[in-house]
């Protein structure tokens, strides 16, 4: 029989890439991976890993077990969630991750919904990048989270996760009111020019920032990073560039901001691992931020 354990250390160096980034993952020593994916290996009685140079890489026959090992982590969640429907009863920690526009309008109403319907829940909250949000989920430091992409730049299925979807929201070109532009044309492209405000490399926004300048034809020109939006928009108000903001971190924009409706969109939805949306402290958040995400839709 295969150890579950093993499996996973297994799954998690077909996903971080090496026997190091693992092992930091886990707290365990690189060599202590090493002796587990081996004993592993002589349970399977076939190779599962290859050297390539100085790394080790997973077979073919490796990478189709980590594929296995994503349907039995999901199985062990759904009999998890089966054990606590079965014990009754809505009690215990619940941690959820929001990015930060979220955490200020479609969290919050969520939150006190679930704190007046379900007190014997411990709700805790982490704010983090939604790039982060899927190694904190398979890594169980959160439970449930929000997390998005842009239709323009799409992110590829997570096999760990189950994902629904909460809301669509408007990206706006947010440029200082003394800005020339011309309403009939392209806007992006009538800000060509200008210097940008874009978020900070490997999020998300930076990637939408300059994908969608691409697809208007130019490469911009980043003047400033910034990752809060309330600071991006402030930038904006002072003359120091141009930049582009989703609907929920708009808020009230300082006097001196333009914003301009694009077509591109940003999509939240509520991720949690695969198999555990029948837990219910998992079900009732989802059905709490479902809720919540129609009252902003």
């Amino acid at each position: 029989m295969l150890d579950v354990r093993r499996l996973r250390l297994l799954r998690d160096l077909a996903r971080l890439g090496t026997i190091a980034a693992v092992a930091e993952a886990h707290t365990y020593t690189a060599s202590a991976v090493s002796q587990q994916l081996a004993a592993l290996q002589r349970e399977a009685g076939v190779a599962l890993l290859e050297r390539a140079g100085r790394r080790v890489t997973l077979t073919p026959t490796g990478e189709a077990l980590v594929r296995h090992t994503e349907v039995v982590l999901a199985a062990l969640e759904a009999a998890d969630a089966t054990l606590a429907a079965a014990r009754g009863g809505l009690a215990g920690t619940v941690r959820i991750g929001a990015y930060p526009s979220a955490v200020r309008t479609a969290l919050l109403p969520a939150l006190v919904a679930l704190a007046r319907d379900h007190p014997g829940l411990d709700l805790m909250v982490t704010e983090l990048d939604p790039v982060a949000v899927p190694d904190a989920l398979r890594d169980r430091r959160l439970d449930v989270a929000l997390v998005h992409d842009y239709d323009i730049v799409p992110v590829e299925p997570d096999p760990a996760l189950d994902v629904t979807s909460l809301l669509d929201e408007t990206v706006f070109l947010a440029l200082p009111a003394t800005t020339d532009h011309d309403p009939d044309g392209d806007p992006l492209r009538s800000v060509r020019d200008a210097d940008w405000i874009v978020g900070s490399q490997g999020t998300l926004c930076h990637s939408l920032a300059l994908h969608a300048c691409e697809l208007a034809g130019f490469r911009p020109t980043v003047r400033h990073h910034a990752d809060d939006f309330a600071a991006m928009l402030a930038l904006v108000a002072a003359g120091q560039g141009v930049g582009l903001v989703p609907q929920l971190a708009v808020g009230q924009p300082p006097a001196g901001v333009r914003l301009v409706p694009l077509t591109i969109r940003r999509r939240t939805r509520i991720a949690h691992r695969r198999g555990a949306g029948g837990h219910p402290a998992v079900a009732a958040c989802v059905a709490a931020l479902r809720a919540a995400g129609r009252e902003h839709a």
